[in-house]
Protein backbone atom coordinates (compact mmCIF):
# COMPACT_ATOMS: atom_id res chain seq x y z
CA UNK A 1 0.00 0.00 0.00
CA UNK A 2 1.32 3.51 -1.15
CA UNK A 3 1.69 5.50 2.37
CA UNK A 4 -0.51 8.10 0.43
CA UNK A 5 -3.59 6.06 0.76
CA UNK A 6 -6.25 6.39 3.28
CA UNK A 7 -7.71 3.45 4.88
CA UNK A 8 -11.28 2.74 3.89
CA UNK A 9 -13.64 2.69 7.23
CA UNK A 10 -17.18 3.18 8.36
CA UNK A 11 -17.69 5.94 10.74
CA UNK A 12 -18.61 3.47 13.74
CA UNK A 13 -14.91 2.49 13.82
CA UNK A 14 -13.44 5.88 14.26
CA UNK A 15 -16.06 8.12 15.88
CA UNK A 16 -18.74 7.06 18.81
CA UNK A 17 -22.09 8.30 18.13
CA UNK A 18 -24.39 9.38 21.15
CA UNK A 19 -22.25 7.83 23.74
CA UNK A 20 -23.86 6.79 26.94
CA UNK A 21 -23.51 9.21 29.43
CA UNK A 22 -25.54 9.47 32.67
CA UNK A 23 -27.13 12.15 34.46
CA UNK A 24 -30.07 12.03 37.13
CA UNK A 25 -33.83 13.11 36.67
CA UNK A 26 -34.29 16.82 38.13
CA UNK A 27 -30.44 17.56 38.63
CA UNK A 28 -29.46 21.37 37.32
CA UNK A 29 -26.79 21.99 34.62
CA UNK A 30 -25.62 23.24 31.69
CA UNK A 31 -28.14 22.69 28.79
CA UNK A 32 -27.56 24.00 24.93
CA UNK A 33 -30.36 24.97 22.75
CA UNK A 34 -30.25 24.50 18.92
CA UNK A 35 -30.30 28.39 19.01
CA UNK A 36 -26.45 28.22 20.80
CA UNK A 37 -25.20 27.13 17.62
CA UNK A 38 -24.16 29.83 14.67
CA UNK A 39 -23.95 28.05 10.90
CA UNK A 40 -20.26 26.39 10.20
CA UNK A 41 -19.12 28.16 13.72
CA UNK A 42 -17.13 26.03 15.80
CA UNK A 43 -17.78 28.05 19.24
CA UNK A 44 -20.91 27.30 21.06
CA UNK A 45 -22.72 30.66 21.51
CA UNK A 46 -23.95 29.97 25.03
CA UNK A 47 -26.07 27.61 27.60
CA UNK A 48 -28.51 27.84 30.24
CA UNK A 49 -28.69 26.33 33.68
CA UNK A 50 -31.54 23.62 33.26
CA UNK A 51 -33.38 20.81 35.18
CA UNK A 52 -32.58 17.89 33.45
CA UNK A 53 -35.25 15.57 31.79
CA UNK A 54 -34.75 14.25 28.80
CA UNK A 55 -32.29 15.48 25.80
CA UNK A 56 -28.71 14.47 24.23
CA UNK A 57 -25.95 14.10 26.84
CA UNK A 58 -22.27 15.13 25.98
CA UNK A 59 -19.00 16.20 27.67
CA UNK A 60 -16.64 18.69 26.69
CA UNK A 61 -14.38 17.66 22.84
CA UNK A 62 -18.01 15.94 21.79
CA UNK A 63 -19.12 17.74 18.48
CA UNK A 64 -22.89 18.27 18.09
CA UNK A 65 -24.55 17.82 14.47
CA UNK A 66 -27.40 18.93 13.73
CA UNK A 67 -29.81 16.73 12.11
CA UNK A 68 -32.86 18.21 11.78
CA UNK A 69 -34.07 20.69 8.48
CA UNK A 70 -33.24 23.42 7.50
CA UNK A 71 -30.61 23.32 10.75
CA UNK A 72 -28.47 20.39 9.29
CA UNK A 73 -28.57 22.44 6.20
CA UNK A 74 -27.00 25.59 7.60
CA UNK A 75 -24.00 24.07 8.63
CA UNK A 76 -25.52 24.05 12.84
CA UNK A 77 -22.24 21.98 14.11
CA UNK A 78 -20.46 22.93 17.15
CA UNK A 79 -17.25 21.88 19.38
CA UNK A 80 -18.40 21.69 22.81
CA UNK A 81 -15.94 23.56 25.42
CA UNK A 82 -18.23 24.84 27.82
CA UNK A 83 -18.43 22.56 30.39
CA UNK A 84 -15.86 21.51 33.84
CA UNK A 85 -13.68 18.51 33.76
CA UNK A 86 -15.88 15.53 33.86
CA UNK A 87 -19.01 17.83 33.79
CA UNK A 88 -22.16 16.16 31.30
CA UNK A 89 -24.42 18.70 30.03
CA UNK A 90 -26.94 18.17 27.77
CA UNK A 91 -29.24 19.60 24.82
CA UNK A 92 -31.64 19.37 22.12
CA UNK A 93 -33.00 15.63 21.04
CA UNK A 94 -31.75 17.10 16.94
CA UNK A 95 -28.16 16.67 18.00
CA UNK A 96 -26.26 13.95 16.98
CA UNK A 97 -23.32 13.68 18.85
CA UNK A 98 -20.14 12.63 18.07
CA UNK A 99 -17.30 11.72 20.11
CA UNK A 100 -13.69 10.42 18.79
CA UNK A 101 -12.17 6.96 19.93
CA UNK A 102 -8.99 7.17 21.58
CA UNK A 103 -6.15 6.08 19.43
CA UNK A 104 -8.39 5.77 16.53
CA UNK A 105 -9.67 9.58 16.20
CA UNK A 106 -8.51 13.11 17.06
CA UNK A 107 -11.54 15.12 18.26
CA UNK A 108 -10.92 18.18 16.53
CA UNK A 109 -10.85 16.16 13.18
CA UNK A 110 -13.80 14.78 13.95
CA UNK A 111 -15.47 17.82 14.23
CA UNK A 112 -13.82 19.50 11.19
CA UNK A 113 -15.11 15.80 9.51
CA UNK A 114 -18.74 16.94 10.62
CA UNK A 115 -18.48 19.90 8.79
CA UNK A 116 -16.83 19.25 5.77
CA UNK A 117 -19.54 19.49 2.31
CA UNK A 118 -18.72 15.25 1.80
CA UNK A 119 -20.18 14.46 4.98
CA UNK A 120 -22.95 16.70 5.37
CA UNK A 121 -24.09 15.62 1.90
CA UNK A 122 -24.29 12.28 2.71
CA UNK A 123 -26.64 13.02 6.16
CA UNK A 124 -28.74 15.09 3.78
CA UNK A 125 -28.92 12.30 1.60
CA UNK A 126 -30.32 9.91 4.94
CA UNK A 127 -32.99 12.17 6.07
CA UNK A 128 -36.36 11.02 6.36
CA UNK A 129 -39.73 12.13 7.35
CA UNK A 130 -42.51 14.73 6.54
CA UNK A 131 -41.48 17.86 5.26
CA UNK A 132 -40.41 20.36 6.97
CA UNK A 133 -39.57 17.83 9.58
CA UNK A 134 -36.92 15.46 8.17
CA UNK A 135 -33.83 14.00 10.65
CA UNK A 136 -30.98 12.81 9.09
CA UNK A 137 -30.62 9.12 10.49
CA UNK A 138 -27.79 8.39 12.75
CA UNK A 139 -28.04 4.40 12.19
CA UNK A 140 -27.59 4.84 8.45
CA UNK A 141 -24.63 7.97 8.63
CA UNK A 142 -22.54 5.74 11.29
CA UNK A 143 -22.29 2.51 8.54
CA UNK A 144 -21.16 5.07 5.82
CA UNK A 145 -17.70 3.92 4.53
CA UNK A 146 -15.17 6.81 4.05
CA UNK A 147 -11.59 6.66 3.97
CA UNK A 148 -9.97 7.89 6.67
CA UNK A 149 -6.47 9.08 7.41
CA UNK A 150 -4.35 7.60 10.58
CA UNK A 151 -4.22 9.58 13.87
CA UNK A 152 -1.09 11.59 13.04
CA UNK A 153 -2.14 13.03 9.86
CA UNK A 154 -6.25 13.50 11.54
CA UNK A 155 -4.03 15.99 13.98
CA UNK A 156 -1.92 17.66 11.42
CA UNK A 157 -5.18 18.16 9.03
CA UNK A 158 -7.03 19.51 12.28
CA UNK A 159 -4.08 21.85 13.29
CA UNK A 160 -4.27 23.99 9.83
CA UNK A 161 -7.96 23.96 10.34
CA UNK A 162 -8.09 24.85 14.33
CA UNK A 163 -5.40 27.62 13.93
CA UNK A 164 -7.71 29.52 11.58
CA UNK A 165 -11.00 29.13 13.24
CA UNK A 166 -9.03 30.19 16.65
CA UNK A 167 -8.19 33.85 15.01
CA UNK A 168 -11.44 33.88 14.03
CA UNK A 169 -12.47 33.05 17.29
CA UNK A 170 -9.96 35.57 18.70
CA UNK A 171 -11.33 38.40 16.38
CA UNK A 172 -14.65 37.78 17.75
CA UNK A 173 -13.95 38.21 21.34
CA UNK A 174 -12.03 41.47 20.17
CA UNK A 175 -15.31 42.99 19.03
CA UNK A 176 -17.45 41.53 22.09
CA UNK A 177 -14.65 43.36 24.73
CA UNK A 178 -14.92 46.90 22.00
CA UNK A 179 -18.89 46.10 21.43
CA UNK A 180 -19.18 46.08 25.52
CA UNK A 181 -16.99 49.07 26.38
CA UNK A 182 -18.94 51.28 23.67
CA UNK A 183 -22.41 50.22 25.48
CA UNK A 184 -20.48 50.95 29.03
CA UNK A 185 -19.43 54.26 27.98
CA UNK A 186 -22.81 55.15 26.46
CA UNK A 187 -24.50 54.33 29.83
CA UNK A 188 -22.24 56.56 31.67
CA UNK A 189 -22.17 59.34 29.54
CA UNK A 190 -25.73 59.54 28.38
CA UNK A 191 -27.96 57.50 30.81
CA UNK A 192 -25.98 57.91 34.24
CA UNK A 193 -24.90 61.44 33.08
CA UNK A 194 -21.70 61.13 33.95
CA UNK A 195 -19.72 61.83 31.07
CA UNK A 196 -16.56 63.97 32.01
CA UNK A 197 -16.85 67.46 33.08
CA UNK A 198 -14.24 70.15 32.20
CA UNK A 199 -11.83 69.39 34.82
CA UNK A 200 -12.45 65.78 33.58
CA UNK A 201 -14.78 64.94 36.57
CA UNK A 202 -18.28 62.57 36.38
CA UNK A 203 -20.63 65.01 35.38
CA UNK A 204 -23.53 64.66 37.70
CA UNK A 205 -21.40 63.18 40.92
CA UNK A 206 -19.48 65.90 40.81
CA UNK A 207 -22.64 68.38 41.02
CA UNK A 208 -23.02 69.31 37.73
CA UNK A 209 -26.14 71.68 37.08
CA UNK A 210 -29.45 69.61 35.83
CA UNK A 211 -32.62 71.40 34.47
CA UNK A 212 -36.11 69.86 34.62
CA UNK A 213 -37.12 68.17 31.30
CA UNK A 214 -40.58 66.03 30.23
CA UNK A 215 -38.00 63.16 30.68
CA UNK A 216 -37.01 64.04 34.12
CA UNK A 217 -34.06 65.57 35.19
CA UNK A 218 -31.18 66.09 32.18
CA UNK A 219 -27.74 68.29 32.53
CA UNK A 220 -28.10 71.96 31.64
CA UNK A 221 -27.60 72.61 27.51
CA UNK A 222 -29.20 69.25 26.74
CA UNK A 223 -32.30 69.09 24.55
CA UNK A 224 -35.49 66.71 24.48
CA UNK A 225 -35.87 65.48 21.14
CA UNK A 226 -37.46 62.58 18.83
CA UNK A 227 -35.59 59.70 16.84
CA UNK A 228 -36.72 61.61 13.95
CA UNK A 229 -34.76 64.62 14.83
CA UNK A 230 -31.72 62.97 14.28
CA UNK A 231 -31.77 59.83 12.08
CA UNK A 232 -33.53 59.73 8.54
CA UNK A 233 -35.67 56.80 7.66
CA UNK A 234 -34.11 55.46 4.23
CA UNK A 235 -36.75 53.58 1.66
CA UNK A 236 -34.90 53.58 -1.62
CA UNK A 237 -36.40 50.79 -3.18
CA UNK A 238 -35.04 48.97 -6.10
CA UNK A 239 -35.38 45.64 -8.11
CA UNK A 240 -33.60 42.75 -8.47
CA UNK A 241 -30.52 42.36 -11.37
CA UNK A 242 -27.10 42.96 -12.45
CA UNK A 243 -27.07 46.20 -11.05
CA UNK A 244 -26.57 45.26 -7.20
CA UNK A 245 -23.51 43.28 -7.76
CA UNK A 246 -21.46 45.34 -6.25
CA UNK A 247 -23.78 45.44 -2.90
CA UNK A 248 -24.01 42.54 -0.63
CA UNK A 249 -27.42 40.98 0.48
CA UNK A 250 -28.63 41.01 3.91
CA UNK A 251 -31.96 39.80 4.85
CA UNK A 252 -33.35 40.05 8.24
CA UNK A 253 -31.86 36.39 9.24
CA UNK A 254 -28.35 37.36 8.26
CA UNK A 255 -28.83 40.25 11.36
CA UNK A 256 -27.29 39.30 14.46
CA UNK A 257 -29.29 39.68 17.73
CA UNK A 258 -27.68 41.37 20.02
CA UNK A 259 -24.68 42.55 18.16
CA UNK A 260 -24.10 45.39 15.90
CA UNK A 261 -21.56 43.98 13.91
CA UNK A 262 -22.90 41.82 10.99
CA UNK A 263 -21.05 38.99 9.93
CA UNK A 264 -22.38 36.95 6.87
CA UNK A 265 -24.24 38.01 3.58
CA UNK A 266 -26.25 36.73 1.00
CA UNK A 267 -25.34 36.96 -2.71
CA UNK A 268 -26.86 39.90 -4.53
CA UNK A 269 -28.62 37.35 -6.55
CA UNK A 270 -30.85 36.12 -3.69
CA UNK A 271 -32.02 39.11 -3.59
CA UNK A 272 -35.40 38.90 -5.06
CA UNK A 273 -38.83 41.27 -4.03
CA UNK A 274 -39.10 43.85 -2.12
CA UNK A 275 -35.46 45.50 -1.78
CA UNK A 276 -34.34 47.99 0.07
CA UNK A 277 -30.52 49.81 -0.69
CA UNK A 278 -28.44 50.35 2.29
CA UNK A 279 -25.04 52.90 2.45
CA UNK A 280 -21.60 52.12 4.58
CA UNK A 281 -22.50 53.61 8.05
CA UNK A 282 -26.54 52.85 8.29
CA UNK A 283 -28.22 51.24 10.77
CA UNK A 284 -30.36 48.30 10.34
CA UNK A 285 -32.75 47.25 12.86
CA UNK A 286 -34.73 44.19 11.83
CA UNK A 287 -38.65 45.78 12.16
CA UNK A 288 -40.16 42.02 11.97
CA UNK A 289 -40.30 40.78 15.54
CA UNK A 290 -38.26 43.41 16.72
CA UNK A 291 -37.91 42.04 20.37
CA UNK A 292 -34.82 40.06 18.55
CA UNK A 293 -33.12 43.10 19.20
CA UNK A 294 -31.34 43.37 15.39
CA UNK A 295 -29.69 46.31 15.75
CA UNK A 296 -26.48 46.36 13.25
CA UNK A 297 -24.15 48.77 11.96
CA UNK A 298 -23.77 48.49 7.86
CA UNK A 299 -20.30 47.76 6.79
CA UNK A 300 -20.65 48.06 3.51
CA UNK A 301 -22.93 49.14 0.70
CA UNK A 302 -26.01 46.85 0.84
CA UNK A 303 -29.51 45.38 0.00
CA UNK A 304 -32.24 44.59 2.43
CA UNK A 305 -35.81 44.05 2.59
CA UNK A 306 -38.43 45.83 3.69
CA UNK A 307 -38.95 43.61 6.80
CA UNK A 308 -35.93 45.98 8.13
CA UNK A 309 -35.40 49.06 9.25
CA UNK A 310 -32.55 51.20 7.04
CA UNK A 311 -31.93 54.40 9.39
CA UNK A 312 -29.31 56.70 8.25
CA UNK A 313 -28.14 59.85 10.96
CA UNK A 314 -28.64 62.88 9.60
CA UNK A 315 -25.16 64.37 11.02
CA UNK A 316 -22.13 62.22 10.56
CA UNK A 317 -20.74 62.93 14.06
CA UNK A 318 -24.29 61.13 15.42
CA UNK A 319 -23.61 57.74 13.92
CA UNK A 320 -21.46 55.99 17.45
CA UNK A 321 -24.41 58.27 19.15
CA UNK A 322 -27.38 56.95 17.44
CA UNK A 323 -25.97 53.07 16.95
CA UNK A 324 -25.97 52.69 21.18
CA UNK A 325 -28.67 54.58 21.52
CA UNK A 326 -30.73 52.39 18.86
CA UNK A 327 -29.21 49.21 20.91
CA UNK A 328 -30.49 50.91 24.44
CA UNK A 329 -33.45 47.90 25.83
CA UNK A 330 -35.92 51.24 26.56
CA UNK A 331 -35.66 51.61 22.66
CA UNK A 332 -36.10 47.83 21.65
CA UNK A 333 -39.30 47.82 24.15
CA UNK A 334 -41.09 50.91 22.64
CA UNK A 335 -40.20 49.77 19.11
CA UNK A 336 -41.95 46.15 20.54
CA UNK A 337 -45.08 48.64 22.08
CA UNK A 338 -45.64 50.79 19.03
CA UNK A 339 -45.16 47.51 16.49
CA UNK A 340 -48.57 46.11 14.59
CA UNK A 341 -49.67 43.11 14.53
CA UNK A 342 -49.87 39.84 16.44
CA UNK A 343 -48.55 36.81 15.56
CA UNK A 344 -46.12 38.21 13.66
CA UNK A 345 -45.47 41.69 14.33
CA UNK A 346 -43.72 44.26 13.00
CA UNK A 347 -42.21 47.69 14.63
CA UNK A 348 -43.43 50.97 12.40
CA UNK A 349 -41.20 53.97 12.44
CA UNK A 350 -44.16 56.54 10.97
CA UNK A 351 -46.07 57.78 14.10
CA UNK A 352 -44.39 54.43 15.93
CA UNK A 353 -40.04 54.28 16.64
CA UNK A 354 -39.46 57.91 15.66
CA UNK A 355 -41.39 59.66 18.22
CA UNK A 356 -39.38 58.05 20.58
CA UNK A 357 -38.28 60.88 23.24
CA UNK A 358 -34.29 61.20 23.76
CA UNK A 359 -32.44 63.36 25.94
CA UNK A 360 -29.87 64.85 23.55
CA UNK A 361 -26.53 65.86 24.42
CA UNK A 362 -24.78 69.79 23.19
CA UNK A 363 -22.59 69.10 20.11
CA UNK A 364 -19.38 69.43 21.93
CA UNK A 365 -19.87 65.83 23.82
CA UNK A 366 -21.58 63.83 20.78
CA UNK A 367 -18.61 64.93 19.00
CA UNK A 368 -16.19 63.73 21.88
CA UNK A 369 -17.79 60.48 22.21
CA UNK A 370 -17.65 60.24 17.86
CA UNK A 371 -13.87 60.58 18.30
CA UNK A 372 -13.89 58.28 20.75
CA UNK A 373 -16.32 55.23 19.50
CA UNK A 374 -15.99 55.57 15.67
CA UNK A 375 -12.15 53.78 15.49
CA UNK A 376 -13.43 51.43 17.56
CA UNK A 377 -16.60 50.84 15.09
CA UNK A 378 -14.61 50.55 12.33
CA UNK A 379 -11.86 48.16 13.91
CA UNK A 380 -15.21 45.73 14.47
CA UNK A 381 -15.97 46.03 10.77
CA UNK A 382 -11.94 45.55 10.17
CA UNK A 383 -12.24 41.75 12.11
CA UNK A 384 -15.40 40.95 10.46
CA UNK A 385 -14.20 41.59 7.14
CA UNK A 386 -10.50 39.53 8.47
CA UNK A 387 -12.72 36.79 9.69
CA UNK A 388 -14.42 36.74 6.67
CA UNK A 389 -11.26 36.36 4.42
CA UNK A 390 -10.03 33.58 6.98
CA UNK A 391 -13.63 31.85 6.88
CA UNK A 392 -13.46 31.85 3.29
CA UNK A 393 -9.45 29.93 3.10
CA UNK A 394 -10.92 27.35 6.10
CA UNK A 395 -13.96 26.27 4.00
CA UNK A 396 -11.82 26.51 0.67
CA UNK A 397 -8.97 24.16 2.39
CA UNK A 398 -11.21 22.21 4.58
CA UNK A 399 -12.68 19.50 1.63
CA UNK A 400 -9.60 19.91 -0.17
CA UNK A 401 -7.41 18.34 3.20
CA UNK A 402 -10.46 15.94 4.51
CA UNK A 403 -10.30 14.14 0.95
CA UNK A 404 -6.67 14.02 0.65
CA UNK A 405 -6.47 16.71 -2.21
CA UNK A 406 -4.42 18.33 -0.64
CA UNK A 407 -2.06 16.11 2.18
CA UNK A 408 -0.33 17.83 4.78
CA UNK A 409 3.58 17.06 5.12
CA UNK A 410 4.40 14.86 7.70
CA UNK A 411 7.73 15.59 9.82
CA UNK A 412 11.26 13.81 8.10
CA UNK A 413 11.08 11.04 10.54
CA UNK A 414 7.60 10.03 10.18
CA UNK A 415 8.12 10.04 5.97
CA UNK A 416 10.42 7.72 6.53
CA UNK A 417 8.60 5.05 8.74
CA UNK A 418 5.69 5.80 6.02
CA UNK A 419 8.25 4.78 3.10
CA UNK A 420 9.45 1.71 5.17
CA UNK A 421 5.59 0.30 5.25
CA UNK A 422 4.77 1.01 1.80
Amino acid sequence: MSFSEWERKPLKDIINFNPRESIEKGKECKKIGMSELNPFEKKIQGYEISEYKSGTKFRNGDTLFARITPCLENGKTAKVDILDEDEVGFGSTEFIVMRNKDGLSDEDFVYYLAISPFFRNMAIKTMTGTSGRQRAQKDVIKKTVLEIPELKEQKAIANILSTLDEKIEANNKINKNLEEMAQAIFKHWFVDFEFPNEEGQPYKSSGGKMVESELGMIPEGWEVKKLKDTIQYIKDSTKKGEHLKNRKYNPINTLPKKSVIIKEYESYKEAKSSLILFNKYDILIGAMRVYFHRVNIAPYDGITRTTTFVLRSKNKIDISFNLFLLNQKDVIDYAEKTSKGTTMPYAVWDNGLDNYKLAYPDKNLIESYHKAMFPLINNMIKNSRENEILSNLRDTLLPKLMSGEIRVPLEEDEMEEKVAQA
